[in-house]
């Protein structure tokens, strides 16, 4: 009877907390939902492929893959690897004989990978097509020999299939999975961490009452937001430098480009989740609802943040993402070498979410110091 009674209280309590009630029926599945159209879209990435010195044949063979979208067009060999290096085309091929020479985009390696062995397969056909033409023409010559000649001729064959000469202008051959993910992780275990830390505790601050009483004295309210958040940021700048020194000293993770920038990009990603984390604890009662806001406001951006290939409108909701800017930005210095030219936009940018998040934290404030 107690224990009864004891199960009732719980389902109780839980019926009454809306939020917890949302995450438990609803909250699966707008995840699924997302996997599914994340996970289970089909591959319409429009790969550009230049095309040095190919035949009609082969250029044609690349257009007609049925297995990727390709886009194969003509370019000079001079713009071979400019045209890469400025993320226009994903490889250039010029072909010399049997030997392929391919500047290649192996950032995602698995992209790489595709790309070419779809230029192999056309080279291949290229190859076979001419082979069969001379066979043809030679047929057509011999036609007016005796038949007995001409069936003891041997039979012609390709005696050498092209290979690929690759030259990769950001990343490696033998890349892994980690060296393709690595830099926009480093950006979300940061921003998840901070997120929450910040959150839980500032959270204690306001149920503890420390937050009412500093309210209650003549300190204004953004000096409350500043100092709240330059004491968070110190525990942030460690984290940042912790992480960004392990991944790349202990895990090997390649930086073709300045470590400052990546310890820049991680400190403003630290602070906008720091920020963030502290707006949303206002609408949390308790550790437990904070924790809520995982699958709310955490997962969907690790979805759209670029860590996976999108299409359509969905490559448009990545723009709405903090954590957009921080993968786009690790990625372009981590591995593609670049600097303050090509990051600019995504710090800008992540500058003004803290900003706007303090700005909230500052309003929200002010009407509990009315209450």
């Amino acid at each position: 009877m107690r224990t009864r009674t004891m199960a009732l209280r719980i389902l109780n309590q839980i019926r009454h907390d809306k939020r917890t009630v949302a995450l438990i029926l609803i909250g699966p599945i707008i995840i699924l939902t997302l996997l599914y159209f994340v996970l289970n879209q089909d591959d319409y990435t429009t790969y550009k492929i230049g095309v040095v010195n190919g035949s009609k044949t082969f250029v044609n063979a690349l257009n007609d893959n049925d297995d990727y979208n390709i886009e194969a067009t003509r370019i000079k060999e001079s713009d071979m690897a400019s045209v890469v290096r400025d993320q226009k085309y994903i490889a250039t091929v010029k072909i010399d004989g049997t030997r392929i020479k391919v500047d290649i985009d192996g950032t995602n390696a698995s992209s790489a990978k595709k790309i070419q062995a779809a230029i192999l397969t056309a080279a291949l056909k290229d190859v076979r097509h001419k082979a069969e033409s001379k066979i043809n023409d030679i047929k057509d010559r011999l036609s007016d020999l005796p038949s007995q000649i001409t069936s003891e001729m041997p039979s012609i064959s390709i005696q050498k299939e092209p290979s690929i000469d690759a030259n990769y202008i950001y990343g490696t051959k033998n890349g892994s999975i980690f060296d393709n993910y690595g830099a926009p992780l480093v950006g979300i275990i940061i921003f998840f961490l901070v997120f929450l830390i910040a959150g839980i505790n500032f959270l204690g601050e306001r149920s503890s009452g420390t937050l009412e009483k500093l309210l209650s004295t003549p300190i204004r309210r953004h000096e409350i937001i500043l100092g709240y958040t330059l004491g968070f940021s110190v525990l942030a700048i460690l984290q940042s430098v912790l992480i960004t020194w392990f991944t790349v000293y202990i895990l090997k993770l390649p930086m073709e480009g300045s470590i400052w920038y990546v310890l820049l990009i991680n400190l403003l990603t630290a602070i906008c989740a720091l920020t963030l984390g502290m707006l949303l604890s206002t609408l949390a009662n308790s550790e437990f609802q904070m924790m809520q806001f995982i699958p709310l406001v955490i997962l969907p951006q690790v979805f759209f943040c670029g860590l996976f290939t999108l299409s359509g409108g969905w490559k448009m909701v990545e723009y709405i993402i903090p954590l957009h800017y921080t993968a786009d930005a690790l990625s372009e210095v981590m591995v593609r070498g670049y600097g303050i030219g090509a990051i600019w936009v995504d710090l800008l940018v992540l500058v003004g979410l803290c900003i706007l998040f303090m700005a909230g934290n500052s309003r929200l404030l002010r009407k509990m110091r009315a209450i």
